[in-house]
């Protein structure tokens, strides 16, 4: 198979980050349209993450928010978004650069992404360096569990699923990505 230079994977993850980005700058000046909500996952290790200590010990890997009622301030800028939230009673405000964010699902209309950050792409190249290649079941999209309105998650954990016998497959970017 020849070599993508181009690295189409690395392309569309960027593109999918943009739709992101759009969907909360339009939300920051117009307000959740509708019965619309987001659940968003993040790497709170990721470089550029700000929020408290109290927040990253609870959640030293990663993180879910969901942006629905009880949200603030929410500010988008070209590499990042800042927003306010309260975690047990207590206000924080967060700053997500969009490379941290590793899950997007609007639950009002059943669809989101899931995104490859530098780190998964490094230990997945690793993995797939050390055992045979194998079919990938991902899902590109994933439901976290209803938490109360502003509580955080720790993200959901990836489950490998058989394949959909009803005909179609959802799958990652990363099955059509050379490894």
């Amino acid at each position: 198979m020849p070599e993508d230079h181009i690295r189409y994977d690395i392309l569309a993850q960027a593109a999918l980050r943009g739709v992101v980005r759009t969907v909360l700058a339009d939300v920051a000046k117009r307000g959740l349209p509708g019965e619309h909500h987001f659940k968003i996952t993040f790497v709170t290790a990721a470089p550029g993450v700000q929020l408290s200590e109290r927040m990253r010990a609870q959640y030293p890997q990663t993180m879910t928010i969901i942006l629905q009622h009880q949200f603030w301030d929410l500010t988008v800028r070209d590499e990042s978004f800042d927003v306010g939230l309260s975690f047990g009673g207590i206000p924080e405000r967060l700053t997500v650069p969009f490379e941290a964010v590793t899950a997007f699902f609007d639950p009002a209309v059943q669809f989101g992404f899931q995104f490859e950050t530098a780190e998964t792409a490094t230990s997945d190249a690793a993995d797939a360096a050390t055992k045979a290649p194998e079919k990938s079941t991902k899902p590109a999209s994933r439901r976290a569990a209803e938490p109360k309105q502003g509580d955080a998650l720790p993200a959901p954990e990836a489950k490998e699923e058989a394949p959909n016998a009803g005909g179609g497959e959802v799958v990652s970017i990363d099955r059509f990505r050379k490894k």
